[in-house]
Parts: structure tokens; C-alpha cells; sequence
């Protein structure tokens, strides 16, 4: 399939979406086609978002202790990982650690628990470090990702503006990525969200062996949720996980799957696999988070020198001796 990524640009303007089989010759687009898949993505950008840039924070509420068992999380249960677990913040703790990232010039906190969901006391919790950070600053949106939420009403006691669940892997595959939950409890809570009058946001990672195939079915079935913010995530594989060692993405593969068409942003394992293109990245995606992740740094630190990719020599010029 030959296709003209600028004038496809310019129908996606005009309504018509990249259809499934489109989709998968972008993914699949030879070397030479890049820089005019990057070029349209970027003129779309533009019409959409402009140049600006969305910047979010996250606070991490409740660390580790996890009875989850999803293989690609340092949380899960069973890992080996050496990350902080703690219980919950306090509603105080949580929002002097959001003022930090507000200063930093964030416009969304998102509040992230581990563990598989809310108890009423959670939600309480939720709810009072949302009324504190929106004390501080009315305007800051606060986004909660605490874990399935599957009714309404439980998902605006958290006074969150946004709540948040990561599809993480296609449908197909998502008995073997975790055995605890389903895909359709993700779903679950991103509809829960919508109905709820909050802003649905629900993401992806990728690196953990997916498909073309398996990308473009949960892109779609994210479009068909209504999901108005995907945050992209790259695999950081983590030692005492099953997915460590595991180094599938190039920086091209990573822009590849960015897309402007609704908020993108830029998540954990950015810094990790995007590499120097970070900055081509942010002419695609508009948002991306401040600061450090749940379990890792943003920044390379002697506690990550194990977590990066193998040296691959240029496919041009093989090894020298």
C-alpha cells in the first residue's frame, strides 16, 4: 500500500480517520517513508494542539504492595524489584509533593495507587488530597489512577476531574501479560469515568512483544471508548520482573506509535527509548509528565545503570574492531 502521508493528513483534518489497514502500513513503512510520516504527524500536531505542551506530574500515593500480577510492573506481585512500598500519603504529604511539580509547571496531577482498587476509605483519601491540591490552585486538573473503579458514582466521589486506567496490552494477549484482571475490567473503568462526567484517560505500553496488529486493535478500541488523553508508555524492564531484559524499541518505533489526533502523552521509559529524539518526539505528542515515574526516575541515576538498552551497532556500518 503506497500512501501520500501529507494529503492523508489533510483528509484526517476533514474527518476521515486512518482506517485499520492504513494504520498498519504506517507501523510498517519502510525507513525512507519516516521523515514524511513524522512530517504529517507533526502538521496535524500543529492544527490541533499548536506548539503547546500539556505538563503533567504524578504523585505516587501508595508504592509497591500490589496484589496484581501484571509481568511488565515493579509493583507486581512476587517482584524481585528493590522499590519503595509504602502505605498511603497523607492528604498533606500528597499535596506538598504536588505543589513541587505545580511549581515545575504542571497542569495535571495525577494521583497513582498501586493495588487492584479503591476501598471507600481510598476514595475518601482520593478525595482529599484532590480537595487540598485544587485548595492550593482551583485551576490545576487532578487526574486519579487508583485502580478499577467499575461505578459512577464511586468515580466522582474522588473529585478527580480525570480518572485514569491503562488498557496496557491488546485484548488478544492480555491473559499472558496478567491473570489477576481482565481487559474488560479496564474497560470497565474507563466507561465508569464517562459516566461519571470526568475526562475518560486510558493509555498503552508497548515493548512487551506486541504486534502491529495488537497496537492498532487497542488504539481502536480507545477511540471507540471515547478516551479523550493516552498517555504512551515504553517497557522499562525491570530486573525481578519477567519482563526484564527485554529491548524490542528503537527511537523510530516510538514515534511511530505517537499520534495527534487526541492528547498524547509522552510516559514512562521516554528518556530510556526515545533516546535523542525526544525533542522530534514532542513535534508529534503534546503532553508529557514532569519529574520522576512510579518506580524509576526520569533522569539516568546509578540506581538505573542496569536499565538500559544493549549496544547495537548502526545497521550501516557494523562492528569495528
Amino acid at each position: 500500500m503506497t500512501i501520500d502521508w501529507t494529503l492523508r493528513a489533510r483528509d484526517v483534518v476533514a474527518g476521515s480517520l486512518l482506517s485499520g489497514s492504513e494504520a498498519l502500513a504506517l507501523l510498517a513503512a519502510p525507513p525512507a517513508d519516516h521523515p514524511d510520516i513524522l512530517a504529517a504527524a507533526a502538521w496535524l500536531r500543529r492544527r490541533g494542539f499548536k506548539m503547546s505542551v500539556k505538563l503533567n506530574y504524578l504523585v505516587n500515593v501508595r508504592s509497591g504492595l500490589c496484589p496484581e500480577d501484571c509481568t511488565y510492573c515493579s509493583q507486581r506481585l512476587g517482584s524481585d524489584a528493590d522499590v519503595l512500598k509504602y502505605s498511603w500519603l497523607s492528604p498533606d504529604e500528597a499535596s506538598a509533593q504536588a505543589q513541587a511539580g505545580v511549581a515545575g509547571g504542571a497542569r495535571r496531577v495525577c494521583l497513582v495507587a498501586s493495588g487492584r482498587g479503591p476501598s471507600t476509605r481510598d476514595v475518601e483519601r482520593v478525595a482529599q488530597m484532590a480537595e487540598g491540591i485544587k485548595a492550593a490552585d482551583e485551576s490545576i486538573e487532578v487526574c486519579a489512577c487508583i485502580g478499577f473503579v467499575d461505578e459512577a458514582a464511586t468515580a466522582r466521589r474522588t473529585r478527580a476531574s480525570t480518572l485514569t486506567t491503562t488498557t496496557s496490552t491488546p485484548r488478544a494477549a492480555s491473559t499472558e501479560i496478567c491473570s489477576t484482571h481482565t481487559y474488560d475490567d479496564r474497560v470497565e473503568t474507563v466507561t465508569a469515568a464517562r459516566n461519571a462526567g470526568l475526562s475518560p484517560c486510558s493509555g498503552l505500553i508497548i515493548g512487551m512483544g506486541e504486534t502491529d496488529e495488537d497496537i492498532v486493535d487497542t488504539l481502536s478500541d480507545l477511540v471507540a471508548l471515547g478516551v479523550e488523553s493516552i498517555p504512551v508508555n515504553f517497557l522499562m524492564p525491570f530486573e525481578g520482573t519477567p519482563m526484564a531484559g527485554r529491548w524490542d524499541l528503537t527511537p523510530e518505533r516510538c514515534l511511530r506509535v505517537l499520534a495527534p489526533e487526541t492528547e498524547i502523552r509522552i510516559a514512562g521509559g521516554r528518556e530510556m527509548h526515545l533516546r535523542s529524539q525526544q525533542p522530534v518526539a514532542l513535534t508529534i505528542a503534546n503532553s508529557l509528565f514532569l519529574g520522576d515515574y512510579l518506580t524509576s526516575n526520569a533522569r539516568p541515576r546509578p540506581a538505573l545503570a542496569s536499565l538500559r538498552p544493549p549496544h547495537r551497532p548502526h545497521p550501516a556500518r557494523g562492528h569495528r574492531r
